[in-house]
């Protein structure tokens, strides 16, 4: 096969699964490496970005996907009868970044940082699919662990956890141990921390929501 037939094959692979193909599975499927696999996908990429096709192929974390461009919704919307979607709440936003820049993190971890009961709202995030279980932590109890989902990565509009936004860097108080110049803050460092401050919990509270408002500048999230 020669290299364009070898991405039309890549191209069908992803247009016939509906969802996300690791590039280890088109890499075992096509016998190529996975280098030759990424440079064959962002080929694509880059030819459906610069097309006035209503479709593109877009890379999520370790796989790419094929999907309809985002300057088509309402049509897609109308066509299928699907109701427009709803913005998050304020606190499903506050966990939701909890969870993206601290993962995989417990349910008390959370509601440590938040300082309130967040079972509703991990439930509701875990329906919608942007949260999911990602095991136990060996602790007593063996609480659940917590991570954010390929789909996620798909609503926001991003193609790895490295392109969220940096956490804003914690003030220097010359009354206390400073962190370093280059320290950014940290909402969690241990899974085992017990002593919270309040103000630490008022600062995290006030930025999270910031932070991904940020991240979903240009994306629509299903309450």
């Amino acid at each position: 096969m020669t290299r364009e037939e070898y991405k039309a094959a890549v191209e069908a692979i992803l247009f016939a699964s509906g969802t996300s193909v690791p590039v280890s599975r088109l890499s075992q499927t096509l016998q190529l490496t996975e280098k030759v696999v990424k440079d064959l996908a962002f080929e694509l990429c880059k030819e459906y970005e610069e097309s006035d096709h209503g479709i593109t192929v877009i890379r999520l974390d370790d796989g790419f996907q094929m999907v309809s461009k985002k300057a088509y919704a309402p049509q897609i919307r109308t066509a299928m009868d699907l109701r427009r979607n709803v913005p998050l709440s304020q606190a499903a936003m506050e966990v939701l970044a909890v969870v993206a820049y601290n993962q995989p993190v417990t349910k008390s971890f959370i509601e440590q940082v938040r300082g309130v009961d967040c079972s509703g709202v991990i439930g509701s995030l875990t329906t919608k699919d942007l949260i999911e279980e990602k095991g136990r932590l060996e602790l007593p109890g063996r609480p659940l662990l917590y991570g954010t989902t390929e789909n996620f990565l798909r609503c926001f509009s991003i193609s790895s956890l490295d392109e969220l936004p940096p956490l804003p860097q914690k003030q220097e108080n010359p009354d206390e141990n400073a962190l370093d110049d280059d320290s950014q803050l940290s909402i969690f460092d241990d899974e085992n921390a017990e002593d919270i401050s309040q103000t630490t919990d008022d600062t995290i509270t006030a930025t999270v929501g910031e932070i991904i408002d940020q991240a979903t500048a240009d994306s629509e999230v299903s309450e």
